[in-house]
């Protein structure tokens, strides 16, 4: 990360000669210090054929017009070359709102990461279906919201969370553990806003008790998931994922203390990947520039 200000410019479309040289030519043409790039063609096989992606980090201060201005400019290139792409601001916090049910650890740890600035975000709120961390994220100066959800009562539950996240201007939606399913019409408002963390090595062991699955087939290693949230349950692209080697002496009390530091490190680091603009999405798989 870079100390000045920069804009990063992210994007994909259909692969073609020349989309280098006419996007940093754009850049050049307006006196733009390009700071960092990367770029990925897929090779022509599987759902993302021809393929190109892209990420630059452009030194704010050597343009000599603001986001908009560059918005307004770029549109016409980005719309010859069919391309779907964003540009955004790092002296722009982004909002993230998290969400957690009863298990601490993923909450612990992002709270750590943004009081260390680690993770220079803006935290307007957090969410839970439980009371347990009102004390702990009241003392972090963040409001709390207690939105319990029962059988009869999910479909307003779920509007005061889609209120709640409107409200604050959310941009993100972390779900740090939170252990209850959204509905589809949610996951569909925000797509690419909403990141789970699921304790498993997806698509091993999708929903819930996914250690208490492991120990049952047996497995020799286990891992955590970091995805973007679908209407289809633990279905949505991957950010990233690890895992630990575990062998049969190992407990399921053993394989859940293990996976709590696997899944800390994933969600850091897919958040991080997200907040960065590092992440492409096309069909449901990802391209990560880390």
């Amino acid at each position: 990360m870079h100390s000045q200000r920069f804009y990063t410019l992210s994007g994909s479309c259909p692969d073609q000669i020349g989309i280098i040289a006419r996007v940093s030519g754009f850049i050049a043409q307006h006196r733009g210090w390009i700071l960092e790039s990367s770029y990925h063609a897929d090779d022509g096989s599987g759902e993302q054929d021809g393929r190109y992606f892209m990420r630059m980090e452009v030194k704010a201060e050597s343009l000599p017009f603001h986001l908009a201005e560059f918005r307004e400019r770029f549109r016409p290139l980005a719309d010859e070359l069919s391309m779907d792409w964003k540009i955004s601001d790092s002296a722009v916090k982004r909002r993230v709102v998290i969400m957690v049910s009863k298990q601490e650890h993923c909450l612990y740890d992002l709270l750590s990461r943004w009081q260390a600035k680690e993770l220079d975000i803006e935290i307007p709120c957090v969410i839970s279906n439980h009371g347990t961390f009102k004390e702990l994220v009241e003392w972090h100066g963040i409001p709390f919201h207690h939105v319990p959800i029962d059988p009869d009562n999910k479909a307003a539950a779920h509007a005061e969370i889609r209120r709640i996240y409107e409200e604050v201007k959310g941009d993100t939606m972390v779900l740090a553990r939170y252990m209850q399913i959204l509905p589809p019409d949610l996951c569909d408002s925000y797509p690419g806003q909403m990141i789970n963390i699921h304790h498993s090595f997806l698509p091993s062991f999708v929903g819930a008790r996914p250690y208490h699955q492991a120990y049952r087939r047996g497995v020799k290693l286990i891992g955590a998931t970091c995805h973007y949230v679908t209407r289809e349950l633990d279905q949505g692209p991957i950010i990233e994922q690890d895992v630990i080697r575990i062998d049969h002496s190992d407990s399921i009390e053993d394989m859940v203390r293990y996976g709590k530091d696997i899944e800390k490190a994933v969600l850091a680091r897919g958040l991080r990947y997200h907040l960065e603009d590092r992440v492409l999405v096309h069909a449901n798989k990802t391209v990560i520039f880390r």
